[in-house]
């Protein structure tokens, strides 16, 4: 019994402390946007279903954290419910009179639903927009404070594969991949990942003499250290240095810590675009994709990887605890990307709709709308249900399931 409370709390504590984080940040992005602008809200939940904690403010607003913790919602005053779906032109005329009618002349101007289309559009954005500038803040924070190692992107190893093919040479230092500046021999694999059996041409430093190469990466099943899930991906075959000169610790000052942290949040951006522009074109599979119980499992393996080499329990929980930030950064670039994707329900869906009102001069129709948010919600579960089959195709979850009752 004591095993799986251990292993329950290795597994379930670290994803639910990350994913509360990134949510609640989220949820403020879009409460901070109304109360600016005016907007009356009446909750702030985090998490879903009969409340745990509850209190309302002196502004009327309820704070709440629901015994579910897999979400959250801020709903404004005049909402039926908690997507602050758009109402269409006969519903917010009785909406309207129902408002000056209780409330007095006026009144609903407090309303989100009456508000400026643009200002509507600035709380909806402001989620997703507060997940972005979460990641840069986290980011920053670790390369200020803990500073990263950097790895010189010069081949330490006899290539092997599609980079021997291709002409590799032990000792090049490569400069650029398709003209993008490499800084880190990281930055290969990842670049390298997404492009499998697509040429790519690099410049390389052999001995002070600029070299340009092409290689076309092999697709190879890999193995994620945090997870043990697998997927298919590009392989080069170039082997990094493993010490000397070419691998130092940087700590950085806090202006060029807070320019490393737009980057990276920049670089998972770009990844992920790269990665679903491919996946749609028929170029990559979907086994990247993953759901709740892959983060859980990623939250689970980056405690354990960030605790190890540590001798005492602080050192251990100081390096699970900046494994774990360092993941909420990721996460929270996901999260706020995936709230813009146009799907009716998501937050890009609702600046869809306001797109359309702001051209039309009227919102959408009520049946348009209705049917919209039924085709998103079954996309996004449809979506759901395929990332969780994924998760439970990868032998490390079932490891970490298994382990559970172990």
């Amino acid at each position: 019994m004591l095993d799986f409370l251990q292993n329950a709390l290795l597994f379930v504590v670290p994803f639910l402390l990350v994913l509360t984080l990134v949510v609640t940040i989220h949820e403020l992005g879009h409460f901070w946007a109304a109360r600016a602008l005016g907007i009356a809200v009446d909750r702030f939940a985090i998490g879903f279903g009969r409340p745990l904690l509850s209190r309302t403010d002196k502004h009327g607003v309820e704070w709440r954290f629901g015994w579910i913790p897999l979400g959250g919602y801020v709903r404004f005053a005049g909402d039926a419910e908690a997507s602050s779906s758009v109402p269409d032109a006969d519903s917010l005329s009785e909406l309207r009179t129902r408002i000056q009618r209780t409330e007095g002349e006026g009144a609903e101007k407090r309303y989100f639903h009456f508000k400026p289309v643009w200002a509507r559009a600035i709380v909806v954005a402001a989620g997703p927009l507060a997940n972005f500038a979460l990641s840069i803040f986290l980011f920053a924070l670790l390369l200020g404070v803990f500073g990263e190692t950097v790895v010189a992107p010069r081949v330490g190893g006899e290539p092997i594969g599609a980079a021997k093919a291709a002409g590799f040479q032990k000792g090049d230092l490569i400069r650029s991949a398709d003209g993008r500046r490499i800084d880190d021999f990281r930055d290969i694999k990842l670049y390298v990942s997404l492009r499998a059996e697509q040429p790519i041409t690099f410049v390389v430093d052999r001995a002070g003499r600029e070299v340009t190469l092409v290689a076309t990466p092999q697709r190879k099943i890999e193995v994620d250290p945090l997870t043990g899930s697998t997927s298919k991906l590009g392989v080069l075959g170039l082997i990094g240095p493993t010490g000397g000169e070419d691998i130092s610790r940087r700590r950085y000052p806090p202006l060029q810590a807070l320019a490393g942290g737009v980057q990276r949040t920049w670089s998972i951006l770009d990844t992920t675009v790269v990665y679903l522009g491919r996946l749609f074109r028929g170029l990559e599979s979907g086994d990247q994709l993953g759901g709740p119980l892959r983060m859980a499992a990623a939250a689970s393996g980056a405690t354990e990887a960030g605790a190890q080499g540590a001798v005492d329990l602080g050192g251990k929980i100081l390096g699970g605890g900046v494994a774990l930030l360092y993941l909420a950064g990721v996460l929270s670039v996901g999260i706020g990307f995936m709230n813009l994707l146009p799907v009716p329900v998501l937050d890009g869906g609702h600046l869809l709709f306001y797109a359309y009102e702001a051209v039309a001069r009227r919102p959408l129709g009520a049946r348009i709308q209705a049917a919209g948010y039924r085709v998103g919600l079954a996309l996004l579960l449809g979506l759901m249900l395929f990332a969780t089959w994924n998760d439970l195709q990868q032998l490390r979850v079932f490891k970490i399931i298994g382990g559970l009752f172990s």
